[in-house]
Parts: C-alpha cells; sequence; structure tokens
C-alpha cells in the first residue's frame, strides 16, 4: 500500500502518536527529559497535521523535531525503549519524512549505539532501511554509515558478522545503483568535462556529480583496503580481510562494468588501482612450484593462499570478461598467469581453479575472437590462444596419467589417432607427419614443443582408468564433434579425421582394433581401408570397467572371436557419431569411410539387420545366442535404428560432391563386407548395401548423378556367391529402379528417354546372373513394373522384353513360371501402349517360352499366346502397318546415311509382313520341337493362323511363306520322322500312361508329320487362286505331290493314311459343308479357309476386351483380298496349267499306289513281311480315283487303266493283320463288303460311266473293265495272294485280344462279298454292253462263262453257298442275254470257242464232284434242285431249240448230260459218298422229259442225232433192269434185316425213273420209238413181279406206280403165225 494515500498518512500520524505516547510511559519515571520531549512531540505532530495540507512534506521540513525524543529515547540505552525508538524511526524512513540533517542526527545515534555494541543487528536493520528508501544520506555521513556497517562485521557474534557482511554487500550495490540512476537521469545533459591534470586520483572527484562521487570514493578505499592501506573515504574503518574486500571488488566489477566503461575517472582507477593490485596479489602463486625438485630452495617462498587465489582469478575473470577492451595489456598478463596456473607443477586445487577461470572465458566466443586478434594474430606478441589450447591439453592429459609413471605420452599404446587437432591454431607447429612412423600419432595438443595426445590407451601399469559421467563424456563428445565440423569446414583434412577417429574409437569397445582408425595420418588418405576388426581383446566387464555394460554381441570379423561389450558410453559416443554425420555429412568428405565403417560394426554388434527399404531393424542375432542386449539399450535400438536412416535420408542435402563421397565411401564398405563374405555361409554385413539402398531412394530427384556408381556396385554384390548378400544387392537394385520408374521426375520419363533406358539398364544386366534366386527376384520385379508401370514404359519396351525373354532351359520351373506370368501380362495388358517396333521382340520372346523344355504346360501356353498377338495384329493391321512403315523408313534413312543395308529378317517384304513371317517362323521351331505335345499345338495354331489372317499378306509374302516357312516346316517334319527312334517309351513323365498308338518317339512325331502335311494341303486347297499368281505354283504342287508321296509310302499308319487324306484334299474333294448349316458369314470364311473351328473363337471378344469392330470380318476379309472369293475365269492357259497339276498329280498317285500295292518279294510264309498298307489307307488311296479321274479323264488312255488295274488288284489283294481284322472285318456270317472293296468298285464303277457316255474311242476300254471285274469275280472261289505271305482264313484267324503283342497273324479278307459284287457288276455291265463290237470282239461272254466256272464247278465246295447261287443265276441272266447275240453272230466265228466253255461249266455244275453238306435240310436241298432245274429248263428253251445254229459237238455234249442226269443215280460202285447224295428226282425227272422229248418229239435231222438218243434210252434202261435184279437177290438174301437206306432209295428212284420212262413213251409219236427199245421196256416187267415180295411199303408204292402204266402194254396176243411169218 502507498505511503502517501490519505489513510497511510493518517495512520502514520497515529502511529507516531502512539510511539510516542509509549515512550512517554516507558520513560516516565527514569528519564523524564525523554518524557517531556515525547510529549512535546505528540504535541507539534497534531499541530503539523491540524495546519499543513502536505502532511508528509511538512513532518520531512520538521523531521529534525519530530526524530528528537526518539533519539533521545535510544540515548537512555535501555533495550526496551531502545527497540522502540528504532522501529518509530524506521516507520518514519520507510515513509520518507528524514531530512538529511534528521539522517546525520539519526546515524550518529546508530553510531553511538555500535560503540556500546547495543542491539546490533536492529542498527543494521536501521541503516539498510534508511540508505535503501532514499537518497538523503550523501558524502560523510554515508560513508559513516557504510564503516559502521564494516564495523559490525567484524564483531564477536558470527550471526552479527554475517548480517554486516550482507548488510555491506547490500550498501556497496545501492551506491553504484545510485550513481547508475543518476546518471539515467542525466543522461540527455551533456557536460563539459574539466581538463584533466596531473596524475592524482584526487583531480577527478570534482568533475563527479554527488552519488558518482560517493561511488567512486568507495571503490577507491576498496582497492585501498585490499591493498592493506588507509582509506581516504571510509574513515573509521578499524580492520578488513582481503578475501572480503576482493569480494566486493569482484561483484562491483561484475554488477556495474557500464559505471567503469563510460567514465573516465572509474576507467583510470581500473587500470591505475585494479590491476597492479591482481599483478601484485598474484605474485606467490607465480612463484611457487609443486614439488619442486631441487632439495634445498633459495629462499623461502610463500605459498599460494586458495581464498585469496580463488577470488583473485574471478577478479580476472570478471576483468577479462568485461573491460578486455580497455586493458588489452592488462588481460595479455592475467591470460598468461591462468596459463601458468594451469601448469603441472601447480597446486591441484591452483589448477582446478584457474581451469574453471579459463572455461569462464572460452564459453564467449567474442573473447576468444579477440584474444586471436590482439595477440596471436599480432606480430611480436605472446600466443594467448594457442597457449590456452596447449596449457588445456596438457591439463587434461596429466588427469590421467598416474603421478609416478615414466612414460606419459604413452609411445607403445596399441593403438591411436590419426592426426592432429592442434594444426588449426598452432600455425608453423610441427604437424603430425614431422614425427615419424615410430610414435602412433594421436589427436594432441602441441605444449612446448611436446604433443601431449588427447586421448591414451590404457595401457596396464602406465595410466590410471579416470571415468568420467555422462555429462563430462556428453561435453567433451560434443566438443569434439564441433571441432571435426570446424576442420572439415576449414578443409584441415588431417585434423578433422583426426577427431572423427577420436570419436570412432570410443564408439566401438574397448581393445576393438579397427584397421580404419589406427592408419598413420600419413597414409590416411591413400590407404585401401578395411572395416575388418582386427585381434579383438576381450575383457571381462569387471576387470577394469566401471561402465554399465548394455550389450554383447560379436564381432565383425571374419573368424568367429568370442564376444565385445559395449557400454552405455560406447552408445553414447555412437550417437554422437550420428549426430556428426547427419548435421556436418557436407564437410566429412573422404571421411564418410571412417564414419561409416564405425557405425556398420556398431550396427552388427547391436544385431540390427536391414528391413524394408534398406532401414535397419533390431533383429533376432542371425550368429546365436551370443548377442544380448540389455532393456536400456533395446529401448534405444528404436531410437538409434530410427537416427541411422534419418542419417541417410539428409543425404539429400548434400551436395553433389558430398553426395558422390558418400556413396563411394558405402561402396568401398561394400566391396570390403563382399570381401570377408567369400566362401563363408555366415551371415554377411549387409549395412553398406542396405545404407546404398536408402540414400539412392532419398536422392530420387538427382539419381542421374549418381546412378552409374549405385547400380554398378549392387550389380557387382548381386553376383556374389553368399546368398544371403547377393539377396540384399539384388533387393536393393529392384526397388531402386522400381522407385525411379514410379518417382515423378522432372521432365517425366516420358520426355526423358535416356534416363529411363538408364534405369532399366540394370534390370537387363541381372540377366547375366547365374543365381536363380536374383533371377527370380529380377523377374518379380519386372511384374511389379508391368502392373504399375506397364503403360509408361515406352522405348523401355526392349529392356523389359530382353529381360522377360532371358530364360535358359538350365534355370530351373520355377524362374520360368514367373518370367511367363510377366510375358501373360505383356500380351494381354500391353501390346497396344508399346511401340510396333517391339512386336517382333514379343513374338521371338514367346517363341522362346515356347521352346523351353523346363515346362510343358508354359510351352503349349505361350503358343496359345502367339495365337493371341496373332489376333491381335489382325485387329490392329492398319494402325500396326503404318507405325511400321513410318519406323521402317526412319531406319532406311539412317542405313543410307551410313551407307549400310537396311538389315532385318525377310527384309524385302513389307514391314507389317514381317512381322508375320517372324510369327510363322517361330511357330514353325516350335512344329519341329522334341516335345510331341509342343509340335501339335503349335501346328495347329500354325495353321489356323495362317488360315485365319493369311488375307493380310502382300501377294510376294506368300512366295516366302510357302517355301521359306510351310515347305520348310515340311522337309524339317519329314526328316525328323523318318531319323525318329522307334524304341518304346514307358511312360511320359511322371506316371502318365502313353498310349500304345504314341509309344514311340516314331509314332509322336507321326502324328506332327499328319499335321503338317494337313495343315499345308489345306492351304493349297483354300488358297490356290492366290497361290497360282505367285509364278511358281507348278514346281510348289510338285514338291508338296512329293511330300505328299513320300508321307504316303512311309511305313507308318497313321502318316500314310493322312498323306492320302491330304491328297484328297488338294483334289477339293473334302467333304462339303451343307449351305444350310451355315451362316453366310461363315460360308464365306469357309470358303476362304477359315476352319469351322475358328470361326467362333474369331467372332468372340477376347478377355475383357472387344477385338472386332464394327465392320464385321466378313467385310475385312473381302476388303483385303477381294478377288479370292471368286474364282479367276477358267482360260485356255489356265485350262492347260491346270491338266499339267492333274497329270502331276495322277503320276503321282500312281507311283504311291504302285509302291504301297506291290507285293513283297522273296522270302516264304514265316517271315514277317517289312510293311503290310493298312486297309484304310488302301480305301483312301482308291477313293483319291473317282476324283482325279474327272480331271484328267479327257487324256485317260487304255495304258493308264491298265495301270489302274495293276494296282486296284494290288490293293484289294492286301491281307490284314488279325489284330486289327475284328474292327475292319464283319463277322464271317454278314455278307458285308470293306469300304476298300466299295471303293475299288465305286472306282471302275466311274469309269465305266465315264466309258458308256464318252466318245468311241473310250469304249474300247469295256473289255478291260470286264477282265479287271471278272479277276475280283474269281477272288471268291480262289483269294489273291500277296507275294508269299501265308494267309488264313477270316474263320481260322485268332484275333485274341491277349494276344496283341505276339507277331501278327496275315488275315485274308472274306472275299466272297467284294466278289459277289463284282459278279453282279459284271451281268449288269453286260446286259448294258452285249451288243458292242468291243465286247463281242474280246470275246466277253467266254471269258465271263469260263470265269463262272470255278464257282459253279466249286459248287458246295465254295467258300460260301450263296456264290454258286449267284453264279447260277448270273450266269442264266448272261445266257439269256449273249446267247440270242452268239446265235446272230454264228457265222463269224466270234463265239466258236465258247460254246464248249458253256458245256464245261454246265457239266460242272450239274454233276458236282463236291457233296452238299450233312446238315442241308430237305427244303434247302429242294431250293438247291430247283436251282439245277432251272439250269435243265434254260438248256430246253434256249439251246435245244436252236440246235441247227449251235456246233454239233456242243449238242452231243448237253444231250450225254440230260441222259446223265435222268439215271444220275445209276452208279456200279455203292459207296457210302455216293449214295449219300440225296436223290434229285424232281431233276432227273426234268433231264428225263427234256431227253425224251428232245429224243421223240423232233424230227430227227440227223441219223447222228436219232442214234444219240436211242443209245441214251438202252443204256437207261439196262442200268434199270441192273438194279431191280441186284435188289431182288438183296432182298431175298437179307431176311428179316432191313436193307440199307439208300439202296432202298435207289430202287425207288429206279422205279419212278421207269414210270417216268412209261409216260414219255406214251406222249412219244410210235414211229419215233425203236423196236428194241420195246423190247428192252417189257423185259423189266417181270423183274418189276419179282419186287412185289419186297417189306419195304416206299417201295411198294414206288413199284405200285411203275407197274401202273404197263396195262398199256396188255393186248390180246396177235396169232403166232403172223408173228413169226413177219
Amino acid at each position: 500500500m502507498s505511503t502517501s494515500t490519505p489513510e497511510a498518512v493518517k495512520k502514520l500520524l497515529e502511529n507516531m502518536q502512539t510511539d510516542l505516547r509509549s515512550l512517554s510511559m516507558e520513560c516516565k519515571k527514569k528519564f523524564p527529559p525523554v518524557k517531556e520531549a515525547a510529549e512535546s512531540g505528540i504535541v507539534k505532530i497534531k499541530t503539523i497535521a491540524a495546519r499543513n495540507t502536505d502532511i508528509l512534506a511538512s513532518l520531512k521540513e520538521n523531521s529534525s523535531e519530530v526524530v528528537q525524543p526518539f533519539l533521545m529515547g535510544c540515548g537512555t540505552k535501555e533495550p526496551k525503549i531502545t527497540q522502540l525508538c528504532l522501529a518509530a524511526v524506521q516507520r518514519l524512513m520507510t515513509h520518507e519524512v528524514v531530512s538529511e540533517a534528521a539522517a546525520g542526527n539519526i546515524i550518529n545515534m546508530l553510531w553511538q549505539l555500535m560503540e556500546n555494541g547495543l542491539e546490533e543487528l536492529k542498527l543494521l536493520q536501521t541503516v539498510l532501511v534508511l540508505l535503501t528508501t532514499n537518497t538523503v544520506v550523501h558524502d560523510e555521513i554515508l560513508s559513516k554509515a557504510i564503516v559502521l556497517c564494516f564495523r559490525l562485521h567484524f564483531t564477536k557474534d558470527n550471526i552479527t558478522n554475517n548480517t554486516a557482511a550482507a548488510t555491506v554487500r547490500q550498501v556497496v550495490t545501492v551506491v553504484f545503483e545510485r550513481m547508475v540512476a543518476e546518471d539515467e537521469r542525466f543522461k540527455g545533459i551533456v557536460e563539459q568535462p574539466t581538463p584533466v591534470q596531473g596524475n592524482t586520483n584526487r583531480r577527478s572527484v570534482s568533475t563527479l556529480r554527488p552519488s558518482a562521487k560517493d561511488a567512486y570514493m568507495l571503490f577507491q578505499d576498496l582497492c585501498q583496503l585490499v591493498n592493506a592501506d588507509a582509506p581516504y573515504w571510509l574513515v573509521g574503518m578499524t580492520e578488513m580481510t582481503r578475501t572480503f574486500g576482493l569480494e566486493l571488488l569482484e561483484s562491483v566489477l561484475n554488477d556495474f562494468p557500464g559505471v567503469f566503461l563510460q567514465h573516465q575517472e572509474f576507467s583510470f582507477l581500473l587500470k591505475e588501482r585494479v590491476c597492479p593490485l591482481v599483478i601484485k596479489l598474484f605474485s606467490p602463486n607465480i612463484k611457487f612450484r609443486q614439488g619442486s625438485s631441487s632439495a634445498a630452495s633459495p629462499a623461502p617462498v610463500e605459498k599460494p593462499y586458495f581464498p585469496i587465489c580463488m577470488r583473485l582469478l574471478r577478479v580476472v575473470s570478471v576483468l577479462i570478461k568485461h573491460f578486455y577492451s580497455l586493458l588489452v595489456t592488462e588481460c595479455e598478463i592475467f591470460l598468461s598467469l591462468l596459463v601458468k596456473f594451469l601448469d603441472g607443477e601447480k597446486p591441484q586445487w591452483l589448477r582446478a581453479v584457474a581451469v574453471e577461470s579459463v572455461h569462464r572465458l572460452c564459453v564467449q566466443p567474442h573473447l576468444l575472437r579477440s584474444f586471436c586478434q590482439s595477440y596471436d594474430m599480432k606480430q611480436h606478441s605472446t600466443k594467448v590462444f594457442r597457449d590456452i589450447v596447449n596449457a588445456l591439453g596438457s591439463f587434461i592429459q596429466s588427469l590421467f596419467i598416474v603421478p609416478n609413471t615414466g612414460n606419459p605420452a604413452a609411445t607403445n599404446a596399441p593403438a591411436g589417432g590419426s592426426g592432429s587437432g592442434a594444426q588449426a591454431a598452432a600455425q608453423g607447429g610441427p604437424g603430425a607427419g614431422g614425427q615419424g612412423g615410430s610414435l602412433i600419432t594421436q589427436a594432441a595438443f602441441e605444449y612446448r614443443g611436446t604433443w601431449i595426445p588427447l586421448m591414451t590407451v590404457s595401457v596396464q601399469g602406465s595410466a590410471k582408468a579416470t571415468y568420467t559421467d555422462e555429462t563430462a563424456t556428453e561435453s567433451i563428445l560434443k566438443a569434439e564433434l564441433t571441432m571435426a565440423s570446424l576442420c572439415g569446414r576449414l578443409g584441415l583434412v588431417t585434423p578433422r579425421d583426426a577427431f572423427i577417429t577420436a570419436i570412432c574409437k570410443a564408439s566401438l569397445p574397448p581393445h576393438y582394433a579397427l584397421t580404419v582408425l589406427s592408419s598413420n595420418a600419413t597414409n590416411l588418405n591413400n590407404k585401401a581401408y578395411s572395416i575388418q576388426g582386427q585381434t579383438v581383446q576381450i575383457i571381462s566387464p569387471s576387470s577394469e570397467s566401471h561402465q554399465q555394460v548394455v550389450a554383447v554381441g560379436q564381432p565383425l570379423t571374419v573368424q568367429p572371436q568370442g564376444t565385445v561389450v559395449l557400454t552405455a558410453k560406447n552408445i553414447q559416443c555412437m550417437r554422437t557419431l550420428l549426430n556428426l554425420a547427419h548435421c556436418h555429412g557436407a564437410v566429412l568428405g573422404t571421411s564418410w569411410q571412417l564414419v561409416l565403417a564405425t557405425l556398420q560394426h556398431l550396427v552388427w554388434i547391436l544385431g540390427l539387420k536391414p528391413g524394408v527399404g534398406g532401414a535397419l531393424k533390431p533383429g533376432r542375432a542371425v550368429e546365436g545366442p551370443s548377442t544380448v542386449l540389455t532393456t536400456a539399450v533395446m529401448t534405444d535400438l528404436p531410437f538409434i535404428s530410427n537416427i541411422l536412416s534419418r542419417l541417410f535420408e539428409s543425404s539429400q542435402y548434400l551436395d553433389d560432391v558430398s553426395l558422390h563421397h558418400l556413396i563411394n565411401a558405402l561402396c568401398s564398405l561394400s566391396l570390403e563386407a563382399m570381401e570377408m563374405a567369400y566362401g563363408t555361409n555366415k551371415e554377411p554385413s549387409l549395412f553398406a548395401v542396405a545404407k546404398l539402398l536408402e540414400t539412392g531412394l532419398v536422392n530420387m530427384d538427382r539419381i542421374e548423378i549418381l546412378w552409374r556408381p549405385l547400380a554398378g556396385h549392387l550389380l557387382e554384390v548381386c553376383q556374389h556367391p553368399n546368398a544371403r548378400m547377393r539377396e540384399w544387392g539384388a533387393e536393393a537394385v529392384t526397388a531402386l529402379i522400381k522407385a525411379g520408374l514410379a518417382y515423378k521426375h522432372n521432365p517425366p520419363l516420358a520426355q526423358n528417354q535416356r534416363l529411363q533406358l538408364l534405369l532399366l539398364n540394370p534390370l537387363k544386366e541381372l540377366s547375366n546372373v547365374l543365381h536363380a534366386d536374383i533371377r527370380q527376384k529380377q523377374l518379380e520385379s519386372v511384374l511389379q513394373i508391368l502392373q504399375s508401370q506397364g503403360d509408361s514404359l515406352g522405348p523401355g519396351w526392349p529392356l523389359v522384353l530382353g529381360v522377360i525373354g532371358a530364360i535358359r532351359n538350365d534355370q530351373g520351373e520355377s524362374l520360368i513360371r514367373t518370367a511367363f506370368q510377366c510375358l501373360q501380362l505383356v500380351v494381354t495388358d500391353f501390346l497396344p501402349t508399346m511401340p510396333c517396333m517391339c512386336l517382333q521382340i514379343v513374338v521371338d520372346v514367346a517363341g522362346s517360352f515356347g521352346l523351353q523344355n523346363q515346362e510343358l504346360n508354359i510351352s503349349l501356353t505361350s503358343i496359345g499366346l502367339l495365337w493371341n498377338i496373332s489376333d491381335y495384329f489382325f485387329q490392329r493391321g492398319e494402325a500396326i502397318t503404318q507405325d511400321l512403315e513410318r519406323e521402317e523408313a526412319a531406319l532406311q534413312k539412317q542405313a543410307r546415311e551410313k551407307g549400310e543395308p537396311l538389315n532385318r529378317p525377310f527384309h524385302p517384304a513389307p514391314p507389317f509382313d514381317c512381322l508375320w513371317l517372324c510369327l510363322y517362323a517361330k511357330l514353325g521351331q516350335l512344329c519341329v520341337d522334341p516335345r510331341p505335345a509342343v509340335r501339335k499345338s503349335a501346328g495347329q495354331t500354325m495353321f489356323s493362323t495362317i488360315a485365319a489372317h493369311g488375307t493380310l499378306l502382300q501377294q510376294s509374302t506368300w512366295h516366302i511363306v510357302v517355301w521359306k516357312v510351310l515347305f520348310h516346316l515340311l522337309d524339317c517334319v519329314r526328316k525328323s520322322s523318318t531319323t525318329a527312334d522307334k524304341e518304346k517309351i514307358e511312360s511320359g513323365g511322371g506316371n502318365i500312361l502313353i498310349h500304345h498308338s504314341r509309344d514311340t518317339a516314331e509314332k509322336q512325331w507321326a502324328e506332327t508329320w499328319v499335321l503338317t502335311l494337313a495343315g499345308v494341303a489345306r492351304i493349297f486347297n483354300t488358297r490356290r487362286y492366290l497361290l497360282q499368281q505367285l509364278g511358281d505354283f507348278f514346281k510348289a504342287w510338285e514338291v508338296l505331290l512329293d511330300h505328299i508321296q513320300s508321307a504316303a509310302l512311309s511305313k507308318n499308319n497313321e502318316v500314310s493314311l493322312a498323306a492320302l487324306k491330304s491328297f484328297q484334299e488338294i483334289l477339293q474333294i473334302g467333304t462339303p459343308v451343307k449351305d444350310s448349316a451355315m451362316p453366310t458369314e461363315a460360308l464365306a470364311l469357309a470358303v476362304m479357309g477359315v476352319p469351322p473351328v475358328l470361326i467362333d473363337p474369331l467372332s468372340a471378344s477376347g478377355p475383357g476386351r472387344h477385338l472386332l469392330r464394327s465392320d464385321s470380318m466378313l467385310e475385312r476379309l473381302t476388303r483385303y483380298n477381294g478377288a479370292e472369293l471368286q474364282a479367276p475365269p477358267q482360260g485356255e492357259e489356265s485350262a492347260l496349267e491346270d491338266a499339267a497339276l492333274w497329270w502331276s498329280a495322277w503320276n503321282t498317285w500312281y507311283r504311291t499306289g504302285t509302291d504301297s500295292t506291290r507285293p513283297p518279294s522273296g522270302g516264304t510264309g514265316t517271315d514277317r513281311p517289312s510293311f503290310v498298307p493298312s486297309q484304310p489307307f488302301l480305301t483312301a488311296l482308291v477313293q483319291i480315283v473317282p476324283a482325279l479321274y474327272q480331271h484328267i479323264e479327257t487324256g485317260f488312255s487304255m495304258e493308264d487303266l491298265r495301270k489302274l488295274g495293276v494296282i486296284l488288284h494290288g490293293a484289294v489283294s492286301i491281307p490284314i493283320s488279325s489284330d486289327a481284322s475284328p474292327f475292319i472285318l464283319p463277322s464271317y456270317t454278314e455278307a458285308v463288303l470293306t469300304s476298300l472293296q466299295e471303293a475299288v468298285l465305286t472306282a471302275l464303277d466311274v469309269l465305266q460311266k465315264a466309258i458308256c457316255v464318252g466318245p468311241e474311242s473310250l469304249q474300247v476300254m469295256y473289255p478291260a473293265i470286264f477282265e479287271q471285274l471278272l479277276l475280283f469275280v474269281e477272288f471268291s472261289c480262289k483269294p489273291p495272294q500277296y507275294g508269299k505271305l501265308e494267309t488264313k482264313h477270316v474263320a481260322n484267324a485268332k484275333y485274341n485280344q491277349i494276344q496283341l503283342f505276339t507277331p501278327a497273324e496275315w488275315v485274308a479278307l472274306n472275299y466272297v462279298p467284294f466278289a459277289e459284287r463284282s459278279l453282279e457288276v459284271v451281268v449288269d455291265q453286260y446286259q448294258k454292253t452285249a451288243c458292242h463290237k468291243a465286247v463281242i470282239n474280246e470275246k466277253v461272254l467266254q471269258n465271263i462263262i469260263k470265269t463262272l466256272r470255278m464257282p459253279l464247278g466249286l459248287k458246295y465246295a465254295c467258300p460260301s453257298e450263296s456264290t454258286w447261287k449267284l453264279a447260277v443265276s448270273s450266269l442264266l441272266k448272261v445266257l439269256s442275254i449273249g446267247l440270242p447275240v452268239a446265235r446272230q453272230h454264228a457265222s463269224s466265228g466270234m463265239f466258236e470257242t465258247m460254246w464248249p466253255e458253256l458245256a464245261n461249266a454246265f457239266e460242272d455244275f450239274l454233276f458236282t464232284k463236291s457233296t452238299p453238306p450233312d446238315n442241308v435240310s430237305i427244303q434247302e436241298f429242294q431250293k438247291n434242285e430247283a436251282i439245277d432245274v432251272e439250269v435243265v429248263q434254260l438248256i430246253s428253251t434256249e439251246i435245244l431249240p436252236f440246235a441247227n445254229f449251235i456246233p454239233k459237238d456242243f449238242v452231243g455234249q448237253i444231250m450225254t448230260m440230260l441222259n446223265k442226269g435222268s439215271i444220275h443215280s445209276q452208279s456200279s460202285s455203292f459207296t457210302e459218298a455216293e449214295i449219300d447224295v440225296r436223290m434229285r428226282e424232281e431233276f432227273s425227272k426234268v433231264c428225263f422229259e427234256t431227253l425224251l422229248q428232245f429224243s421223240f418229239s423232233n424230227k430227227v435231222s440227223t441219223p447222228q442225232e436219232g442214234y444219240i438218243s436211242r443209245m441214251a434210252l438202252s443204256v437207261l434202261l439196262k442200268r434199270s433192269q441192273d438194279v431191280l435184279r441186284r435188289y431182288v437177290d438183296d432182298e431175298r438174301l437179307s431176311g428179316r434185316c432191313p436193307l440199307p437206306r439208300q439202296q432202298v432209295t435207289e430202287i425207288i428212284f429206279v422205279l419212278k425213273a421207269i414210270s417216268t420212262l412209261m409216260d414219255s413213251l406214251k406222249k412219244t409219236q410210235p414211229e419215233n420209238v425203236d423196236g428194241t427199245t420195246w423190247a428192252q421196256v417189257i423185259a423189266l416187267y417181270p423183274t418189276l413181279v419179282e419186287c412185289i415180295t419186297c417189306s419195304s411199303s416206299e417201295v411198294s408204292s414206288a413199284l405200285k406206280e411203275a407197274l401202273g402204266p404197263f396195262k398199256d402194254f396188255m393186248q390180246p396176243p396177235v396169232s403166232r403165225v403172223q408173228n413169226g411169218e413177219s
């Protein structure tokens, strides 16, 4: 609360009155004058209060009177009263109502109290209040107050002493504060200083203002007192100590430097009084030598006194700190003194105090700068700064040296630093290089010509371990850090490295000998560093180190060497090292090597391992359980690894040169890590590689300048034999490439092709690495690049495709699979984005995947990709063509400029066509791959592509396709097929069973040959008109036919058959598609050779993209090649050319047919023939004929027909193996033709029809056709032979499937149906052509009869019953047509030779030598008999009536036959066999009737004929007589036993014959019957009557019929006379 407010004043007045009243009461008895004074004081106060408005001012005016009672009270020396009075006085003081006079009075009163030793503390309090609350006290009064305080400082009472000291200090401060305040007040007023005269200190006081003067006098006296002189102003001082004086001086100098700097008077005091004083007081310290070795000192030296010394040094520090500019010379002296105090000979405490002072100065950079400028940089001046540095160095060094050792420099230390920290300051000092190699140089200070090392490495016995706490360590490290960066900035390489080395060493475990850190300074820059820790001395943590061990780990060495320990201090130093690298990287230069090597070792010991992006993470110690980390360090690790990462992140702020230093250091570290990792499977140090990655990633914006060294080195790492090392090299290089491509460069990569190729190049280089894991990494990153940057690769595509395509068979499946994934991605997604010139590379790469032999599925899928690629070409044809042509023009221009020809495959062809040709060439290579599945797939794809997209090619390109692609492929396939291995392949890899049709390489190649040939043929067929315009079509046609022929003649059924199918195809006889079944577009495609299979997938959309544009495929095809759909008009030339083609085809067919149907020569039936063509093959061969014939019929000659016949015959004759028979033959009972036989007949039918409608010249071929057919008819009874091959009849052949692999037996076919069909054809044809001249001239009828004789003669012995029946009916038909013709031409003699043939045929048939089988039923027998009857009827209707046109011999033969037929069963020898023949009663009857009819009914024209019939009758009758007689005799002899069946049958037959004869005789004209005949007939009667006794009922009934007619002979006898006469 303010002292001047009305309330405060009122309170003051009340308090004063109260105090006075109290005083009056206290003094009432003992001190009446005081009581009175007090009472008058009350009155006085009341009066002042009543009269004045400004009460305080009035009080001050009258203060002397107001104070008086209290002063008197103090005079009583009564404690109670004194205390009361002092309190009242203090109250007045605080309200500032004390005047100068009053103040003087108060001081005097206090002085008295002091001298009496009363209320000392209260006195001090009062003085302080008086001096601090106002400024009324000056000059002598002030000095008296100060002296009072000083006097109280030296009492016997400690409390008083201390309070007084504090009061003195405060009072001194107050005095100077008043002066400062005064200066402030007069700041604006410029005073004219009076001229200074003389040199006395008194002269100046007059110029000073009051407060300044007080201060001046006080300070001057303090100096006097410290100097032990009498004071000028502080009169009354009785005693004083130097220590107190020095403290006061120090505080004034320290607190009020402005006073001394602004006022000359004070400056003068400083120079003239203070400095000499200090120097004088220092003298004992300077002279003193601790432990001086001289035994007897010349004079006793005053010992330094610690309290004074310490205070003096403080004063010196203040002087130098504040007044350096005033006291340059004096400061030089002081600084030299300080340096001397640091000397080892001085007492330890003195040195410590001196160090403290030096420290105070050193923390002020401006001072140090001034020292250098004022002393070191001036000539002939003390080198103060240098001395300070050296002195500090020696001081610190001495702390580590045991006093009694004689080896302070530790020359035998095993390792040291490299360089001098002093060279920064000690100009001209001897550098480390001057020391020679004997002493291992260290970071040190030069002190008086001696090097005092910065650090000594402990060598037991010569030094003691001195440990500093963490903060001290921190400051040491900070200093080293600062020095290192300073040296770096100044370009002082050696000192910089020395400091860095020191930090590095401190970071590593004790005795961790790291070669980098122990090299001499001289060869530091040219030394090949090595990061390998040398012999590691292992110390137990307890023996010597009192540090906290925080980690135990493995040293990074080639040989494992136990463990090393890291202490907390090591970690602390490591942090400093990180800090150094992080903040001062720009000045490190070559020292990066040191820093990084050390960090690498620390990281290794701590077990940090690189993670994603190169950052180091605390890893599980790979080396085993030897790495032990405490929790303290575990919590630090993330922090350390974070700083490590940040360190390399900050490389982005380094300039290019510094960055190169960093990269080079990392590369050389990495090289050494690689050397260490050779030949061991130990975990390598990956520090350098990981950090190279990190550095590259953060410097992406200027990657170009560091890419070459970076990528070059990482590629070396990728080839390292140590897998972990390699893996990281690959990780780093691929991560950098991916990051580089993804980074938003300026300008963008798309506009900076050079950079893009630079980035991608290492990816390509990785392909040369042989290690599979690296290639795997490479390919995975390619896949990622494609997925993320595929759209923007542009000119980088060739490189990327090169990487994908760099696959080799020795790389293993997984690599190939990964690479293939990349390719699939490219083909599905990126074809449209890549430059067109790369499409060819894509084709090559896809092809190379097809050719690799590790993974079959990939080969097959890659062929699918080729199809997709071709599809893409097709859709984007126009765009690709334009691009490629632009490219081509540019290339040609370049080539012209260089004067070289343009080098590209298939050059003359246009570029787009070349692309197709490359595709075809690749597919062509795949078509001859060793693996059948690949060949098959490639073949199908190739032909499909050519078929589907061939229209895009120029006409000239087709020439290349035909000769270089198709025929080349055919040649290769033919060659491979013919040389393929015939060994059986057991299984198809794994446990896949192989079908027997594919179980040898030869069979597998056969499939390929088939496919290829078919494909080429289809192309020839569908592209005929296009190819014909090429000019050498005929030559190509010949080559194709040659291929077809060689395939057809190959010993493999599959190939040969397929060859013929292809032959059929090029003759355009493939099965036509029904129009209705296909939409028009597909139909058009079919016409153009797009196989129906392909039509669907083409029109459909591919994966996720719509392939076809708006125009339909049909339009496009028509557009590309309008001519394709219309055949060119048939002109004269083309007709001729066509004829040549067809005749060429005929020749090929003929050669093929001849070779394939020629029977094997030599050898007996037991030898297995080399090769027998299969039925399907032969069928196909023959089926070609009709189609081929259509084209060549105009020139087809008899000779050609003959050739054809030979082949057809040969083909039909070829047997089949019993293995195949169940599949080809019908079961024996079915009469069916095989397809081959069908084809043969069809061929002949075509010819016959052609002849029929053809010109006369052709019709001469009829007989030849009959001849051919009749040959076939013979097969029914006489199957053809195939060479000497033994064949079995089909019914006997074993086609037991179990015997599949025994040598096959050959089975002749069932030729019966074929022969029968041929026979039908013959009959049919003969019916049409019987009257033809050629047919008559060539005796066709005779040949037919001759051929039929065989089955007719065999009859029951024919292989098939149907044969002889058909033969009979055919004969009947032929004769019904032929006989009239023969009669017609009887005169010409054309048929002379036919008649005997015909007679023989009848004879052979009607009286066959074969017996009917036992199981023939009666009905069958009767049917057969009916056939015989039919023949006889034919004779009776067609031959006998025309006997006059027929040769006589023939008629005679017929008669004999009839005769034989009528008495067929009459035979003299009754063998079982003969009798077994059933009675052909009907037949006999017909014969008999015919004979009789012929004999009796006709007028006998010649005696010969009559004779024939008479002769026949007599024979008949005679035989009847014999049979009857024998029967009667046998019957009689046999008694009750019945006769054999056949004898009974015979007798029945004879009886029937007799009754028939009787009938016939009755019907005949009597004149025609000879008398002897009658006689013979009647002679039979008695015999017949004898038979009546027979026991058989059948005989009886037959006998009854025979006897019946005899009634006509029962006439009354004519007279004997008459008879006799006649």
